[in-house]
């Protein structure tokens, strides 16, 4: 079962750059501050700039789907006809993300909260 698009992540060249204009943007300063990613939560959304972005393949934003079972979720759009991009990892405290592309090459992000 799928919550909807709650996050959206971003890759970035210059975090600090990148986290100033976010913090303009969105009117708030980072609820998580790491030189591995820097995370905003505003008007319901999870908004992510990820430093290593564009080293993992990354050409632009990419919208998580919160999902219950990513094990689950990731096999249902393999055997739709995605392509893994990456497989479920934790990224900290529990949280499992995965990425994979459909047919036409977009990516879609997986996100099962802790």
């Amino acid at each position: 079962m799928t919550e909807g698009i709650k996050t959206i992540v971003y890759p970035v060249k210059d975090l600090a750059s990148a986290k100033a204009l976010f913090s303009e943007l969105l009117g708030v300063e980072p609820s998580m501050d790491e030189p591995y990613y820097v995370g905003f939560r505003a008007a319901g959304q999870d908004i992510g700039l990820d430093p290593h972005g564009h080293s993992k393949g990354m050409t632009g934003p990419v919208a998580y789907w919160h999902v219950d079972d990513i094990k689950s979720s990731a096999k249902a759009l393999l055997d739709a006809g995605a392509q893994e991009l990456e497989g479920p990892k934790d990224v900290g405290g529990g949280k499992l993300t995965a990425t994979v592309k459909d047919p036409d090459g977009n990516v879609i992000g997986l996100i099962q909260p802790a």
